[in-house]
């Protein structure tokens, strides 16, 4: 039984006496009814406001004198089938959470550090995109996941709450998305500069004083749409059990002053979001003079992943304008069209995280194409120097490469005592020595007071010729450098 235009009170139908209600077959106590305050409506309900159960068709419920209802079915539980609505609900919900898997997948190859970090252009301003985006895909996904019960509920009632509340929550989200991406452009840009020259772009001047106040601005501006648009009463969505309920509860406070400014406010950030693009290429892209110069350079320098996911964002935020004021297009209404809601509204949002996710795997990390702009540059200084870098066999410090480690360790133990190394040592020690400096002589010194003659004894005697018998030997090797190592 579908709903019918007209949602009106009915009496109770009379049964076998005064204090007999038949309802679809069913008996009830009038007074019991009158009791608990239930009321029949000509959509085949009976609700006293907290309760509600359906009475037509095989819905059958039976009533107790203290008010407990048996075989009772609730107008809140799904009762027809899965229609459009909810079907793309779940369609886009699945490719939202796809897209999550591959914004980790980014995420890890964009985030990562090859170089030590900077105070100046910090890790997490190159995640900031990534995590936006993980925040969109997981509001949209729920968003869409509910919408399948707006579909099959009876009467409307916490499911297409919670499809608007994550879908308003979306667009705050997926313009700080496009926002971090813009902003983070034009960062790369003033540090492949600042790379080449770190004196060139200094941050004190007109050019860092913008880029200090633009994100406050933004964010100023996405957070007022925040605050105007997310804490509010919901509970009015849920009066759509008739065109009477939709005109005078649900659509006024759908499209209420809080909505339309919120949407304007979102409008103010994305002409943010523009103005940053046009800051980033004035300052850090080759300067045109005349207009239609400059409109060609921005173009031309404009990168093409923001110059498709700007005006698709321009797309999603008209239409969250149009939903603030058209009543017959917005989600909040729970028969409106699907093609506005998943073409303009979630359509929208999963293109641009499309065009990220494509541009994301296609581009590389920043870290590692600023460590080959290092290399070049130095090639090209090089070559200006007339400096040729030598092959790694011309090294001597590559001798050994052909070696495995047993190797390597005994060429180290042979190199302090023992075999080839020795002898390489020894001669090494006697070159030292022939080239040590002689002592000089004092002319002026008397060399007969140096002479001490003394006649030898036995023990003399016997040591000199042990002392003969040594010299026979040689003596043991001197260490007075590493050199002799």
């Amino acid at each position: 039984m579908g709903l019918i235009n007209m949602r009106e009170l009915l009496q109770f139908p009379s049964g076998e006496n005064s204090t007999d209600v038949l309802i679809n077959g069913i008996h009830f106590n009038r007074t019991a009814l009158n009791f608990f305050n239930y009321t029949l409506w000509d959509n085949g309900t009976l609700s006293n406001g907290s309760k509600c159960f359906l009475t037509f068709d095989h819905y059958q419920p039976t009533m107790l004198s203290n008010g407990t209802f048996i075989n009772g079915t609730s107008c809140y539980d799904p009762y027809y089938g899965i229609h459009s609505r909810g079907a793309l609900g779940l369609t886009f919900a699945s490719l939202f959470a796809l897209s999550i898997m591959f914004t980790l997948i980014n995420l890890r190859k964009h985030g990562r550090l090859f170089l030590p970090s900077e105070k100046r252009f910090t890790a997490i301003g190159r995640r900031w995109q990534w995590y936006w985006m993980l925040f969109v895909a997981a509001c949209a996904m729920i968003s869409g996941i509910t919408g399948v019960d707006v579909d099959r509920d009876y009467l409307q009632s916490l499911s297409i709450i919670l499809q608007n509340f994550f879908y308003v929550l979306m667009q705050p989200g997926l313009l700080a998305v496009v926002w971090e991406a813009t902003r983070h452009w034009g960062s790369w840009q003033e540090r492949q500069i600042c790379d080449r020259d770190p004196f060139l772009l200094p941050q004190d001047d007109k050019r860092g004083q913008k880029e200090f106040f633009m994100p406050l601005a933004f964010y100023l501006f996405a957070w007022l749409e925040f605050f105007m648009t997310i804490p509010r009463s919901w509970g009015h969505l849920e009066m759509q059990g008739s065109p009477y309920q939709q005109a005078n509860i649900a659509k006024p406070q759908a499209t209420d002053a809080r909505f339309k400014a919120g949407s304007i406010l979102g409008l103010i950030a994305w002409g943010i979001i523009c103005y940053a693009l046009q800051h980033a290429i004035h300052y850090y892209k080759p300067r045109n003079r005349g207009i239609w110069d400059r409109f060609n350079s921005f173009f031309h320098y404009a990168p093409t992943k923001l110059m498709l996911a700007i005006p698709i964002c321009f797309v999603h935020v008209g239409y969250n304008i149009a939903c603030a004021f058209y009543w017959d297009i917005s989600p909040r209404k729970y028969d409106a069209n699907p093609g506005w809601i998943f073409g303009l509204g979630y359509g929208s949002a999963f293109l641009v995280l499309f065009i990220f996710e494509i541009f994301g795997y296609l581009e590389r990390n920043e870290d590692r194409q600023l460590i080959e702009q290092r290399i070049e540059r130095g090639r090209s200084v090089d070559a200006e120097l007339g400096i040729s870098k030598k092959p790694t066999w011309w090294s001597k410090m590559h001798r050994d490469n052909h070696l495995d480690a047993e190797q390597r360790l005994r060429n180290l133990t042979t190199a302090v005592g023992g075999g080839t190394a020795t002898q390489k040592n020894i001669e090494r020690d006697i070159e030292m020595r022939n080239l040590a400096p002689k002592a000089v002589e004092d002319p002026f010194k008397d060399q007969a007071t140096d002479v001490r003659r003394r006649p030898q004894t036995p023990t003399d005697t016997s040591s000199n010729q042990s002392q003969r018998t040594m010299s026979t030997w040689r003596e043991p090797q001197k260490i007075r450098s590493m050199l002799d190592i």
